[in-house]
Parts: structure tokens; sequence; C-alpha cells
């Protein structure tokens, strides 16, 4: 996996799996196909499987080591879990930490565990099995969740099914040990290290921002699933807990961010994830240019 570089800023994935993932018409609701079609040939065959015609798309972490900290964003689906209303995500053996230890880190290294949002595949890997009990995989970390993202997660984990699994074993065993620190609004981390509050996928959600000279990159996490998301940033996912504020967040990024420097880093973005959004699209929208 390519290592890319914010300033001096070391940026690696860490993936858990990667491949065709949904039809772009039932991962949009809005999509038309002749939208879709107008951007397979730039999308191909990197993000749109041209046999398929399925969204390829990637489930990974973003282990990022700048000359102060070593920071994890985002925690996949993890191993283990029981996920019985996801079946793909069922007491799975993943290979992330063996991924992850590849790139010459061990878990007690990890400064800082930061998850852009509390959905099921952002938070897996917050805990690991021990002796029949969750407990966080990385024990010297300091794990930021938004307030208002863990507010919401804790009321609705106890009503929605597919959420109270993930909140259970993922969320809750990392404040119970003590290792949680909850940010509220933007939130300034270190120098040039920030949170910018980016709600509508989910209500808490955030973006993490590495700035160091000229050099800024953002890991903006479910803000955008796919790269056709870029030209077509009205389109809000089926997993978009608010799907209007969730296309004004994201037309709003799209726009402030389009055709300058900054290195743009999806979570869940085929490939490297990184790039940048540039103005050559069709019909002069922008489109998404990956680094490397």
């Amino acid at each position: 996996m390519t290592t890319l570089k914010i300033g001096n800023v070391a940026v690696d994935g860490v993936m858990e799996w990667q491949g065709g993932y949904r039809d772009p018409l039932e991962m949009y609701p809005d999509a038309t196909q002749e939208l879709v079609d107008s951007h397979r040939p730039w999308l191909e065959p990197h993000s749109i499987d041209p046999q398929t015609g399925k969204l390829i798309m990637a489930f990974r972490s973003y282990l990022v080591r700048t000359e102060r900290l070593t920071i994890l964003i985002d925690a996949c689906v993890g191993n283990d879990k029981e996920r019985p209303v996801r079946p793909n995500w069922h007491r799975q053996n993943w290979p992330w930490m063996d991924n992850f230890r590849a790139q010459g880190v061990e878990p007690e290294e990890v400064d800082l565990v930061m998850c852009t949002h509390l959905h099921t595949d952002h938070v897996g890997w917050n805990t690991k099995l021990e002796d029949g009990k969750w407990v966080p995989t990385f024990p010297n970390a300091n794990y930021l969740f938004h307030k208002i993202e863990y507010d919401y997660w804790e009321e609705e984990h106890k009503t929605q099914e597919w959420a109270r699994d993930a909140f259970i074993d993922s969320v809750l065993p990392v404040v119970e040990a003590g290792n949680a620190t909850m940010v509220a609004g933007d939130h300034q981390i270190d120098n040039g290290l920030w949170l910018e509050h980016t709600p509508g996928h989910t209500p808490g959600a955030v973006c993490l921002h590495v700035e160091q000279g000229d050099d800024h990159g953002i890991f903006c996490g479910d803000l955008m699933h796919h790269p056709l998301q870029v030209p077509e940033s009205q389109w809000s996912s089926i997993f978009c807990e608010d799907p209007d504020e969730s296309r004004q967040t994201r037309m709003a990024f799209v726009d402030r961010h389009a055709e300058t420097d900054t290195m743009i880093l999806p979570c869940h973005f085929a490939g490297v994830g990184g790039g940048h959004i540039v103005g050559d699209g069709p019909d002069g929208k922008p489109k998404f240019a990956f680094a490397g």
C-alpha cells in the first residue's frame, strides 16, 4: 500500500476488505442510470466493476504518524463480532490486525483513536475479545468520540437492532475502561490537527484536518462513500441518518475543496483512498483524482 504524505505526516491505509459492494442505484436513491453511466469512463475499472456495475469500495482505517502522535482513524468492522443482522460482518476473521502490524506499529504504540462516526463499520477494532470480555485493542490510546454522536447512539442502540451490538461491544467497553474522551463542536487536538463537525451522515460525524505549512489533508469518513459523490454531491446514501443535511454538508465540502491542493481521504474510496477534487469531470462537474 502506498504511503501518502501531508507535509512530513505519513498516512498509510490499513485494509480490512475491498471489492464490489452495491449497485449505484441501490446505494443512492436519487441516482439515475444515465448519470451513473456518464461517469463510468473515469471510474472503471478502479471504482466501478465493469462486469457487474457494482461500486468498488474499501473498508479501511488510516494510520497517521506525525512527529508527536500515532493516530488510528476509524476502526472498520472487527473480528469475532456478533452481527447477525449483517451476515457479511458476522463473526468474521479479517486480516486487519496483520495489515496493521505490517506498518511496523504495535497496538500499544497508538496514541489516539479517532472514529469519524460510530457506525458499525467504523468502530469494530476499537475492542478485542480477551478471556470472553471486550477490552480496548489499543490500551494506551485516547479514543475521541464526539459527544453528539455518542449521545445519539446511546439512545438509538436501545431500539435499533442493527446498531445495538456494535455500541455494546465496540464503544461502551472503551468508555467503561476510562479510555474515551468526549469532544464537542470543532475540536483542536494538537498543532495542525483539528476536528470539524460535519453532521448529516450521522449527527456527530467529524472530519480530521491535518495541516503542515501549505499542506492540508482532510480525513472525511463517510461524508462521501464513493467517488460518484464528488460530481454528484447531491446524492446521499441509504446509510445517511439525515439525507438532507448530509447532502448540504457534502455539497458545501466539495465546493470548498474543489480545485485546491487539499488532499481528501474518505474511508471507503478504493485503492490508496486519498486524492484531490479536480475540475475536469463530465459536463464541467468536478471529479476525484486519486493520489499516486
